[in-house]
């Protein structure tokens, strides 16, 4: 029998129904005092730390880190259950949602005590921001091609390279940056890679903006000249990155945010029906139960993550899913929307519209990934 490309999620844990339900209270709460607009696709595009801070209050970010690092030690499906809870109201949560994504399992797979007392607890208290160091110019999602280099010097490196499509860099205090160490062989493109922690305010970091066709600003250009990183700050093991990066994107791919990122443009069509001033389509129907099944895949990732399995594979199934879904989502709603629905539904209806093209590039593009996923099945 083969292998499921997705293992099987286990079934729910009642007691995350209390946590799923003080999320609930306290979103709608906010949304009721004013403290935020719902949004489309807003783990990207809104950035609000007081919102953030008032989630770390209440222990909902860097709830997977460990107690003795300023964390909260609960698990990952608890944390799964908050995020799907955020993302479902389009709540601001673009401040912490790299730091607590992946910047902390990795820091605490790979970093050294140091690091790890130095960031994670800034981190659980929604203060320090990240940001992703990984695609280049002409080296988007082959990763292995990257050109940034890491030069060997006293006490530490020297990093020049530029990095691309760097999402709040602008707003980050630190990235990830993946780097050669040594010159690229060939037969093993994989070798000779590193991370390394870059703060983004460090001499020779220069960050410039790259402004979407609806002229906000989301991501960079972030150039680094001779960039000196200390020993101190040198992620996992020299010449390991390639293991780490990978392993960085299982987190990175397989959240509730690949495909929930336009579900509240999702919801609000569904409430413009049941107002009549949308016609009635069985695609919104079959977008839920599309929905249904990307949440109990993303779970089994999450739950496979916890376990600290490999997911590469499956991580890549979801967000290959789940971004096509995401586009479908907002196809939809344009193609529905007509003069007599709400200026708030139309103002969700042009901010799907005008992200939708990202939603299968960002994370590594569909076709990337389906080759990815066609060596886990053995086809290539």
């Amino acid at each position: 029998m083969r292998t499921p490309l997705v293992p099987a999620a286990t079934p729910p844990d009642p007691g995350t129904r209390a946590l799923r339900a003080e999320v609930r209270t306290f979103l709608r709460e906010q949304i009721e005092a004013g403290a935020f607009t719902p949004g489309v696709d807003t783990w990207l595009t809104r950035w609000d730390r007081a919102f953030t801070r008032a989630l770390a209050d209440r222990g909902w970010v860097g709830m997977t880190i460990p107690v003795e690092y300023g964390g909260h030690g609960r698990t990952f499906m608890e944390r799964f259950v908050v995020t799907e809870e955020l993302l479902a109201v389009g709540a601001p949560v673009a401040a912490q949602w790299v730091a607590d994504r992946q910047a902390a399992p990795s820091l605490l797979n790979y970093g050294t005590e140091d690091q790890k007392r130095r960031f994670l607890p800034g981190i659980a208290r929604g203060e320090i921001c990240w940001a992703i160091g990984m695609s280049e110019p002409e080296s988007g999602s082959d990763l292995a091609s990257v050109r940034t280099r890491a030069a060997r010097v006293d006490g530490g490196w020297s990093l020049s390279g530029t990095k691309l499509w760097t999402s709040g860099a602008h707003h980050a205090d630190a990235f990830f940056a993946l780097a050669r160490t040594a010159p690229p062989d060939p037969a093993h493109r994989h070798d000779g890679l590193g991370q390394f922690i870059v703060p983004l305010d460090s001499p020779g970091v220069t960050i410039e903006p790259i402004l979407s066709m609806s002229g906000d600003h989301h991501f960079n250009e972030v150039r680094l000249e001779e960039v000196f990183v200390p020993d101190e700050l040198v992620l996992g093991a020299v010449g390991d990155g390639w293991t780490q990066v990978t392993s960085e994107l299982g987190f990175e791919r397989s959240g509730p945010e690949r495909f929930l990122s336009t579900f509240t443009l999702l919801a609000a069509t569904a409430d413009e029906v049941a107002a009549g001033t949308l016609p009635a389509d069985p695609r919104i129907g079959a977008l839920v139960a599309r929905l249904v099944g990307l949440h109990h895949m993303s779970t089994a990732v999450s739950e496979a993550l916890e376990r600290r399995e490999n997911a590469e594979v499956a991580a890549s199934v979801v967000k290959v899913l789940g971004t096509a879904t995401e586009g479908d989502i907002a196809d939809l709603a344009d193609e529905l929307a007509g003069e007599e629905a709400s200026r708030e539904y139309a103002g969700l209806v042009t901010a799907g519209a005008l992200q939708r093209p990202g939603f299968t590039l960002r994370g590594g593009t569909s076709e990337i990934l389906r080759g990815v996923i066609a060596r886990g099945l053995g086809m290539r």
